[in-house]
């Protein structure tokens, strides 16, 4: 006899045999066993078995309780234990959920439903959520979108399109601006420049500025380059001074009892000249795991110090406080030293300070010098300039050639999306409330913006690319072109309604050529998306799949994790099993297990699969197409030596990166992520 389910809301709703056969078979295909027939089969009985309960109204966890007990009693204890395991996923994301009294209105996976709830979502005086992912995205939208009142344009259509932007995760800004927009705090840029001169008062002031940045959702980046060396001559006081890492460790401290509106932890990024004096005791201020835990450090290396190291020859230190030569080092083995430090615990990176400095990445040197970037290097800054900073989501642009029974890029569609997004940023700059005069100023002189990519590993997934071949090079190349082309001329077309930025005239820019009256300084940077990624489900900037398959371990179960590209495409080549990705999981890599297809282990590349090289050289292909900067990790694995450090420097200065960070696997003590749980 025929009869009603209750679902877990409460809503009663008509039984339908198709949901059971659906259900069965999913769990049948996880474990490699696509077989309509059997599912039908199984199907049937879990039906006898409910109309031999004889009720009207049957629970929906009922059900499932009575499909798990037909597989097990059929023998499919595979295909049971699957099913138990999607139930438990559901169970916790619903349990997310409930905790959260938050509807869901976003479909979006439960990673980036917790993460939204955890930092995003707006809470009230009493810690309750009081928005929805899809009402985050309005409020973003709504806000950005009012700028078009100041040029007598149409706000509706502006949020509309800025919404459904953000919705399909087509695109993301920084996270201070899905945090901040549309609130009292307006601060809705990520990074910030703050200088330091050689005074206490300045030091302490930037110190200050930093509090108050950190407070409201950003992240610093200093210059210790101009404060005098340790043990140098104090005016009118009869010490001595204590040199630029003694105020590194305090600003260290100080920024570790902040936290960044309460949601996010500092991110700085502290940076010395290789011919400061104390240059050696910055290289080394990190050799203990324990010191200096919140600053990023970069070694500034100038072009200076590169021709001193091709001739093998001594380069001067120079004393900031008067710019007279105070000593010699042997070029080779200071960076030999830095080597070392990286291959270490992964600092310092470097930075090339006159490659940051050049025209394209310079366009308004009338502004000054850049002498810091942000806290990941992504973004070179002048002093007291801030960027809003975003992504494109590439993994969602591609579509399919039905001729050819394959994935392509669509062209058609990121275009819109460039031109979508760069109208985006300028419309956010006007809104951007930051707590500095100086630095408000700066914005909206040169008015720079910074468009990045993230989910770059996916897209050569679904176009079936090696991260490390020639292919995924060449379409590196193509992308970030045409992205930073594309950027150029929705610059261009806002510069006509809207004018140049005012620091147009005196910049690279102002030559009399039409191609080049933009809107914005600069429009194009690769930053890391670390939540913004989690959001939209796809992997993180340019950066390789770092794992296929892992652990996840609670107080309750243990949950294994499978990418989903690898997923759907292990299931399609009939190759998946619990037990396989469980082997996965605990290799770190599919390379040497036998189980996987030779054409799979091609495409399915992870971050330490690949050489350092391919790192740098992947790294460089969109540093040719980006005007800020690119931010990325080379990995290296832990048998790697000083020496292979060494020539990873050399080789992102010959390839023309502006600056590269590596990390050996296991060098510290604390390791963000892991394949392996």
């Amino acid at each position: 006899m025929p009869f009603k389910v209750r679902k877990r809301t409460g809503e009663i709703v008509d039984f339908e045999p198709e949901r059971i056969n659906e259900a069965i078979y999913k769990a049948l295909e996880s474990v490699g066993e696509e077989n309509e027939g059997l599912a039908r089969a199984l199907s049937g009985l879990v039906q006898d078995y409910l109309r031999l309960m004889n009720q009207d109204l049957i629970d929906i966890e009922t059900v499932q309780d009575t499909i798990e007990k037909v597989l097990m009693e059929e023998g499919h204890i595979g295909t049971a234990k699957s099913f138990i395991l999607y139930r438990q996923k559901r169970k916790e994301f619903r349990e997310a959920k409930s905790s959260a009294g938050i509807v869901d209105d976003c479909k979006l996976g439960i990673n980036a439903f917790k993460v939204l709830e955890a930092r995003y979502l707006q809470k009230n005086e009493h810690g309750k959520t009081t928005e929805t992912p899809k009402e985050l995205f309005e409020r973003v939208a709504s806000a950005v979108a009012a700028v078009e009142a100041k040029y007598n344009a149409n706000v509706e259509e502006a949020k509309d399109k800025f919404l459904k932007m953000m919705t399909n995760l087509e695109f993301l800004p920084n996270s201070p601006c899905l945090m901040n927009a549309g609130t009292d705090n307006g601060q809705i840029s990520s990074v910030f420049s703050l200088p330091i001169e050689d005074s206490t008062e300045s030091i302490f002031n930037a110190l200050k500025n930093a509090a108050v940045i950190h407070r409201r959702g950003g992240g610093t980046g200093f210059s210790f380059s101009k404060i005098r060396p340790r043990a140098d001559v104090v005016n009118k006081m009869q010490g001595v001074a204590s040199g630029p890492i003694s105020f590194l460790k305090i600003f260290d401290l100080a920024i570790g009892e902040i936290k960044q509106g309460g949601k996010r932890s500092g991110a700085n990024m502290a940076i010395l000249r290789i011919d400061h004096p104390d240059i050696l005791d910055f290289i080394t201020c990190k050799e203990s795991h324990n010191t200096i835990t919140n600053y990023n450090l970069s070694v500034g290396i100038t072009d200076k110090f590169l021709e001193a190291l091709q001739k093998e020859e001594n380069y001067n230190l120079i004393n900031p406080r008067n710019g007279e030569v105070v000593g010699q080092l042997n070029a080779k083995r200071t960076l030999d030293l830095l080597a070392t430090m990286a291959w270490k615990n992964g600092d310092p990176g470097i930075v090339f300070l006159d490659r940051i400095n050049s025209p394209r990445s310079n366009p308004c040197p009338q502004s000054g010098l850049i002498e810091t970037t942000s806290p990941c290097g992504e973004q070179p800054l002048l002093p007291y300039e801030s960027v809003i900073l975003s992504s494109i989501n590439l993994s969602i642009h591609v579509i399919k050639d039905s001729e050819k029974n394959i994935l392509e890029i669509d062209w058609r569609r990121l275009r819109k999306t460039v031109h979508n997004a760069i109208h985006f940023l300028d419309n956010a700059t006007e809104i951007n409330k930051v707590p500095l005069h100086e630095t408000s100023e700066i914005i909206k002189r040169n008015r720079k913006v910074g468009l990045g990519v993230m989910g770059w590993a996916d897209l050569l997934i679904k176009l079936k690319m090696a991260y490390n071949s020639p292919e995924a090079i060449e379409t590196a190349d193509a992308v970030m072109k045409f992205i930073n082309n594309e950027a150029r001329a929705a610059s261009c077309e806002l510069a006509k309604v809207r004018g140049v930025f005012p620091n147009f005239y005196g910049s690279v820019y102002d030559n009399g050529k039409e191609y080049y009256r933009v809107r914005n300084a600069a429009r194009t940077t690769i930053s890391p998306t670390g939540t913004i990624s989690i959001i939209s489900s796809c992997s993180s900037s340019i950066e390789p799949l770092f794992a296929l398959s892992y652990l996840r371990k609670t107080s309750q179960f243990e949950m294994l994790e499978v990418n989903p590209l690898f997923e759907e495409i292990a299931k399609e080549e009939g190759f998946y099993n619990e037990d396989l990705m469980r082997k996965i999981a605990q290799a770190g890599s599919v390379q040497d297990i036998p189980e996987i297809p030779e054409h799979i282990k091609k495409i399915f590349l992870t971050a330490m699969d690949l050489t350092p090289e391919d790192h740098v050289r992947m790294q460089a292909t969109f540093q040719k197409h980006v005007d800020n900067a690119v931010s990325k990790t080379v990995n290296f694995p832990y048998y790697a030596t000083v020496e292979d450090v060494r020539q990873v420097f050399l080789l992102a200065y010959q390839l023309g990166c502006k600056g590269i960070t590596i990390y050996r696997d296991g060098s510290k003590d604390m390791q963000v992520l892991s394949p392996k749980f």
